[in-house]
């Protein structure tokens, strides 16, 4: 059942109404402030907590991105929000890149997506996804965050200011967007468990920010992007030949 901490007007029912008949005992929760959503679900999963669980973070104080970076989140400014299930896919390649498929088709045509885990539009950051997993007693746990700017943040120490969801949808608001997303996300997790990555290869290479840009990575390699492979490794032609990115600990970056 919904749990909500807070008088804004979050649409945790309706979301669980939507999530009930696949999954009978979901939960979707609601915090003020939390340190992580993500962080919080994972200490639930390693303390034998497995309800799956939407949990909403109004205010994040150590969000966390990939690599440790920081995600900042103020009331309204973002969306944060982290999903717990039980998953036990053959194959765990590509989830992070089933996230962000999920998210932007749901979102609107022009977000397009950045290997391994970005949400981009306009060749500027609009979101994130972190996924972590924790295993057990022999079972599988999958915590998957999501981070969205819904309006404009500040760009301090950025090459380029990030994009916000309020250029594409001006009246939205974090529980409108989080209404619009939930529900299709968790229908791609699930799905994921069965079908893997290769059956979204090419929806995700229709919206693929990088593909047939010349990009650099973090470990010094340089080369054409050939979009991703069906286990969803980023293709990358160098001097070398063609090289499969497996490591989502890479980061990948196009020359603007």
């Amino acid at each position: 059942m919904p749990l909500v901490s807070t008088a804004h007007p979050w649409p945790a029912e309706t979301i669980w109404e939507q999530v009930f008949p696949l999954l009978p005992d979901f939960t979707v929760e609601v915090l003020p402030e939390i340190d992580s959503s993500n962080s919080e679900l994972m200490r639930r999963a390693r303390a034998g907590q497995h309800e799956p669980t939407l949990l909403v973070a109004e205010r994040q104080t150590a969000g966390r991105g990939r690599q440790g970076r920081v995600w900042q989140s103020q009331p309204g400014d973002s969306l944060t929000f982290s999903i717990s299930l039980a998953l036990s896919p053959q194959d765990w390649s590509g989830l992070s890149l089933a996230v962000g498929l999920s998210l932007a088709e749901t979102l609107h045509p022009n977000v397009r997506l950045k290997w391994p885990n970005d949400l981009w539009f306009e060749d500027r950051k609009l979101g994130g996804i972190l996924v972590e997993a924790a295993s057990m007693g022999g079972r599988s746990q999958v915590v998957v965050g999501v981070g969205l700017n819904i309006r404009p943040r500040p760009s301090e120490g950025l090459s380029t200011a990030p994009a916000a969801l309020s250029e594409l949808w001006p009246d939205c608001t974090a529980a409108d967007a989080l209404g619009k997303l939930a529900f299709p996300l968790i229908q791609a997790l699930l799905a994921f468990e069965t079908t893997g990555f290769a059956p979204l290869q090419k929806r995700f290479e229709a919206r693929d920010v990088l593909k047939d840009r010349r990009v650099h990575t973090s470990d010094g390699q340089e080369g054409i992007a050939l979009g991703v492979s069906s286990g969803g490794a980023l293709r990358l032609q160098t001097g070398l030949g063609v090289q499969e990115i497996h490591s989502a600990e890479i980061s990948v970056r196009p020359f603007i």
